[in-house]
């Protein structure tokens, strides 16, 4: 709170250390005083920027009088299932006027229906009075990012954004596959969700299950945003990956167009994206084929038209392409199950389906990667998997070999630009990597790490 009367001014909520500087007139990153008295006496929103994580995790009421003033006192509150922001606040006995104000100023910046189970809220309430009068709320909304609500010199209150200043790390990392590319990179410390993006780039033409072998290796780099004190804040996408399978490597590059957008293309420009993926499912097993079989549950042998992945039970099933869903239903022995129509002849199928995901019905376009469902065991089936068919104009082929078209190659001024941004890239995986070589070579000889 900052009360504009000469006699008594708080700062409370911005922290200690820009409540100090502004005390003392000092310049930091932040606003000066009064610019900050300024915005918090006459914004319902600020978006302030701040140091480091830890300048915007403090609630800490700073007085400068001499006269007698109420004790503000600092609690935490953990959310539970089922709590929303006003019930934690009544909670904490705070009067309903001031709690309804409170989050009405807070919506201007953060909808208070996104606090999530086991999220940290902090109150700073004076309880000495004989109603609980509330002074500020902070939550952390995120890595270096929180969001204040604090009452000004008229009782009303203003809210604000408080960010960390970042700056941007370029992550490179690098090692040789003994069981897993997942095992690899994780070990390694590749976060997982970059990890998952990897994958889906090269799942257009790998086969995680079958074309990795022993000794195989991979390259990856990006950049994340970190706050100075290094809390890492996000993840960018991924810069450059590549993967050498049994002697031949394959490099994919990232490429803004001039219309803004970013694809990913091989050394020679051809877009890595397909129209339809091999594997529409994260960290499946192959477990069965295409072609004649045993069939499980019948007993004889008869043609399998698709490929079984084996999954724990609610894995999620993406969309393999770009598409108009054609079937959504219980059928026949396949359970639940959906059939999407792409484009040039192409269509695929999935099925037992443990269930559909909502918002999708019969004549629905899909985006290639879009959730449609999660693995199940419905229908005739002995366990949970995923029974994946496509066809080609009318009829099933083995998506293990089928050649999909690309998505795009470029040509012209493009290609130019390309093979420009695609060089500075590898300078960039040279220089980073090459600041890092005498560390790697404390790591382990088959999976060399670069960070």
């Amino acid at each position: 709170m900052v009360n504009l009367n000469p006699s008594t001014v708080w700062y409370s909520g911005v922290g200690a250390v820009l409540g100090a500087a502004i005390a003392l007139g000092s310049q930091v990153s932040s606003p000066s005083g009064s610019d900050l008295a300024t915005e918090r006496a006459g914004s319902a929103s600020t978006d302030i920027g701040i140091r480091t994580a830890k300048d915007a995790l403090s609630i800490l009421p700073i007085k400068i009088s001499s006269k007698a003033v109420p004790v503000f006192d600092k609690s935490e509150i953990v959310v539970g299932s089922g709590d929303t922001l006003l019930a934690l606040l009544q909670k904490k006995k705070i009067p309903n006027a001031e709690a309804h104000a409170a989050v009405s100023a807070l919506n201007k910046v953060f909808d208070p229906r996104d606090i999530r189970v086991g999220q940290k809220i902090v109150v700073s309430a004076n309880t000495q009075s004989k109603a609980t009068a509330l002074d500020a709320i902070r939550i952390t909304v995120g890595p270096g990012h929180d969001v204040l609500a604090t009452r000004k010199t008229d009782n009303q209150f203003v809210a604000m954004a408080l960010r960390a200043e970042t700056s941007i790390e370029n992550r490179a990392f690098a090692g040789t596959i003994t069981s897993s590319l997942y095992k690899a990179a994780i070990s390694k410390g590749v976060p997982a969700p970059v990890l998952v993006d990897m994958i889906k780039l090269f799942s257009y033409d790998v086969d995680f299950q079958r074309d990795i072998r022993r000794n195989d290796s991979f390259e990856l780099m990006f950049n994340r945003r970190i706050t100075e004190d290094g809390l890492v804040v996000a993840n960018s996408d991924i810069a450059y990956a590549s993967m050498t399978l049994r002697g031949k490597t394959f490099k994919i590059y990232a490429f803004e167009h001039t219309a803004g957008e970013t694809d990913y293309y091989t050394e020679q420009g051809k877009g890595t994206r397909k129209a339809l993926m091999r594997t529409p499912i994260n960290g499946a097993r192959l477990s069965s084929s295409f072609g004649r079989r045993k069939h499980p549950v019948l007993g004889y042998t008869k043609m399998h038209r698709g490929v079984d992945f084996a999954a724990p039970r609610g894995t999620p099933i993406y969309a393999a392409g770009d598409g108009v869903i054609e079937k959504r239903q219980r059928w026949s022995s396949f359970g639940n199950y959906i059939r999407i129509r792409h484009g040039e002849g192409f269509a695929t199928a999935y099925a037992h389906m443990k269930s559909f995901s909502k918002g999708y019905s019969v004549g629905n376009r899909v985006k290639q990667g879009a959730v449609i469902g999660y693995v199940g065991t419905t229908g005739r089936s002995t366990g949970p998997h995923l029974h994946y068919e496509v066809f080609k104009n009318g009829g099933q082929v083995n998506p293990m070999k089928v050649r999909f078209p690309a998505s795009k190659s470029l040509t012209g001024k493009e290609l130019v630009a390309f093979q420009g941004a695609r060089s500075e890239t590898d300078l960039l995986w040279v220089s980073v990597t090459s600041q890092k070589n005498i560390a790697s070579l404390t790591k382990k000889a088959d999976e060399r790490s670069v960070e």
